[in-house]
């Protein structure tokens, strides 16, 4: 990657960094936490505390959009509570009530980059993090996208796209800039099925 196209997204992340934290008293407006007694079926009951957003379980769709003329698109957007506070990832979102993944896919592509996509691939689903949540996250590789709105996000979302060649991609995981487990995966997928004659 070139010495400019480095310095040009580190300094996109830099608008994006954290630069204070302050508690806050009361409660939670989307994080919950229930507690439950589980009784398994050797007869012994155990206690485990459940994560929920918004009072759902907070599955999602990551989506690893690649562009008419091969280039991906990355997000840029806060992560406060990581070391640098600020992550490169791919657009993701949470699924609502009632929609099926690939649905949330498409919204979520579009609301979080304005792209389209004219084909999405299904990739693999997992849970995010089995000892606290139900949250089942679902990967898809969306190609043939192309740009035809602006960027629709909610009130406290803050999202830059670029557009990346794969091997700029992989620099940025390399230099440790793509951290996140949904992305890293996401991005192992990508190299797995092969689409590198799409990507450029």
């Amino acid at each position: 990657m070139k010495k400019e196209r480095l310095l040009e997204i580190r300094k996109m992340m830099e608008n994006f960094r954290c630069i204070k934290k302050e508690p806050r008293n009361g409660p939670s407006s989307f994080i919950q936490i229930l507690v439950q007694a589980c009784t398994l079926q050797n007869a012994k009951t155990i206690l485990r505390e459940q994560v929920l957003k918004n009072g759902h379980d907070g599955s999602a769709v990551i989506i690893v959009p690649i562009t008419q003329e091969g280039k991906i698109i990355l997000a840029i957007e806060p992560r406060v509570f990581t070391k640098e506070t600020v992550g490169i990832g791919f657009p993701a979102g949470y699924i609502e009530e009632g929609e099926k993944t690939w649905e949330s896919a498409k919204r979520e592509l579009l609301e979080e980059t304005g792209y389209q996509a004219q084909e999405l691939h299904y990739m693999t689903s997992f849970y995010q993090d089995e000892g606290c949540s139900s949250a089942y996250n679902t990967i898809y590789i969306a190609t043939g996208c192309q740009k035809i709105k602006d960027q629709h996000l909610d009130q406290d979302e803050y999202i830059r796209y670029i557009e990346c060649s794969l091997e700029e991609v992989y620099e940025l995981e390399k230099l440790g800039l793509i951290g996140g487990g949904n992305a890293k995966l996401a991005l192992r997928y990508l190299e797995k099925i092969k689409v590198k004659e799409r990507v450029k």
